[in-house]
C-alpha cells in the first residue's frame, strides 16, 4: 500500500503559500497576515521582524534616517595627512567625505584604508586617492537607495535637499538596521550581559536605555530620574542634541563619551570619574 499521499506534510513555504493565498488588501492586512504565521509557529521572531523591517523600508525616505549635517565626520582637503589622520583614528569610520571649503562643497570620498599608503612611504596625494561622492535627494524611498546601492557598489550617500545644499548623508549599515535591527559591533552587549560592566576601577560600560535608577545604585550617583528614565536620556537633555560617536558629555565629576550610537538613538555609553576622590570621601 502506498502511502506516500497520506503521510505528505506540507513544507514551510507550502503552508506560507497557503495563507498568502488570501491576497491582502493593503500593508495593515498583510502585516496582520505575516503575524498570523508567527503565531502558527510558520515563521520565527527574528524572520517577522526582518520582514516587517522590509515592507517599512518600502515606505520610509531617506531624510527619516539620515545622520544630519551637524553630526557629520568630515575631512577638509586643506588640511595635511598629520592634521586629519589622528582624526580618522578617534572617528573610526571607514569612508570619510572630504570637503573643500564648507560641508556643501563635498569633492569625494576617502576610504581609511587607502591612508596606508602614507605610512608606507609612498607619493601620497589625498585628491588621487578619493572615490566620486554619491548624492541623493533626501525624499529618496529607502528601498530604491538599497537597489542602487547594490548595483553601484557604494556604501555612502551625501543627502540633499531641494536646493541642492547637503542636508545629511546616510550609509548601506543605516539602511540595512531598517531591515535586520542594529548591526552589532565591538562596542555592542550579548543580550544576556548586564547593562553596566566594570571595566576597572574608575571605568564602566553602560548600555543607554539603562534606568537612572539602577545606574545610581550601581555607581553611586545621585542623579535625578524626574525629566528622564535612562542614561541615554540623560545624556540627551545635558547635550541639547543627539550625541554622536566619539562625543564627551561631562556632568559634575562623571565623563559620559560616546562609544556606540546611530542617526537615531544613543546605544552604549563609556563612564568615567572625571575627578579622582580622597580616601576621606571614599570612606564616608
Amino acid at each position: 500500500m502506498d502511502g506516500s499521499d497520506s503521510s505528505h506534510k506540507p513544507t514551510l513555504l507550502e503552508r506560507l503559500s497557503t495563507m498568502l493565498l488570501r491576497e491582502p488588501e493593503d500593508r495593515e492586512q498583510l502585516v496582520a497576515l505575516l503575524h498570523s504565521a508567527y503565531e502558527r509557529n510558520l515563521l520565527d521572531a527574528d524572520a517577522l521582524s526582518m520582514m516587517e523591517g522590509v515592507i517599512q523600508v518600502s515606505e520610509t525616505q531617506v531624510r527619516e534616517i539620515m545622520i544630519p549635517r551637524a553630526q557629520m565626520d568630515v575631512i577638509d582637503i586643506s588640511h595635511p595627512p598629520e592634521q586629519f589622520i589622528p582624526y580618522v583614528i578617534e572617528t573610526a569610520h571607514s569612508r570619510f567625505p572630504v570637503t573643500d571649503g564648507d560641508k556643501d562643497n563635498i569633492i569625494g570620498i576617502l576610504l581609511a584604508k587607502d591612508l596606508l599608503r602614507y605610512y608606507a612611504g609612498e607619493e601620497f596625494d589625498v585628491r588621487d586617492m578619493l572615490r566620486p561622492a554619491v548624492f541623493v535627494p533626501e525624499s529618496k524611498r529607502l528601498n530604491i537607495l538599497l537597489r542602487d546601492f547594490r548595483s553601484n557598489r557604494n556604501h555612502i550617500a551625501l543627502v540633499v535637499d531641494e536646493y541642492g545644499g547637503v542636508c545629511g548623508m546616510v550609509t548601506i549599515e543605516d539602511v540595512l538596521e531598517q531591515i535586520v535591527g542594529d548591526i552589532a559591533d565591538e562596542y555592542d552587549f550579548d543580550e544576556d550581559e548586564d547593562n553596566i560592566i566594570r571595566q576597572n576601577e574608575m571605568h564602566w560600560r553602560v548600555k543607554a536605555d539603562t534606568e537612572i535608577a539602577d545606574f545610581n545604585a550601581a555607581l553611586g550617583t545621585e542623579f535625578s530620574d524626574e525629566n528622564c528614565d535612562t542614561v541615554g536620556g540623560l545624556i540627551l537633555k545635558a547635550a541639547g542634541q543627539l550625541p554622536k560617536r566619539g562625543e564627551v558629555i561631562e556632568l559634575g565629576e562623571w565623563r559620559f563619551t560616546v562609544l556606540r550610537a546611530d542617526s537615531r538613538r544613543l546605544h552604549v555609553l563609556l563612564v568615567e570619574r572625571s575627578l579622582i576622590v580622597s580616601t576621606d570621601e571614599k570612606a564616608v
